[in-house]
């Protein structure tokens, strides 16, 4: 689980990005406090992606987990 946006060099996505390179298959969730329109220029996430946006609730990572590891 990585938050979409980060300070320092590396953002989200590149860490997944990382992450896939040494362990091919691994299940990957993306959380922001941003809007999915204001991270993604068209307003829309690619089909394999996991997001969960802030605030949540322990039921709602629950269920995207579940979803994440089920796909």
């Amino acid at each position: 689980m990585t938050d979409v946006i980060l300070p320092g060099g590396m953002n989200g996505r590149q860490i997944a990005d990382a992450a896939l390179a040494i362990r091919s298959g691994l299940k990957v969730l993306y959380s922001s406090g941003y809007s999915e329109n204001a991270i993604v220029p068209d307003g829309r996430l690619e089909a394999d992606v996991n997001f969960l946006g802030k605030p949540y609730r322990q039921s709602e990572l629950a269920a995207v987990v579940r979803k994440a590891l089920d796909s």
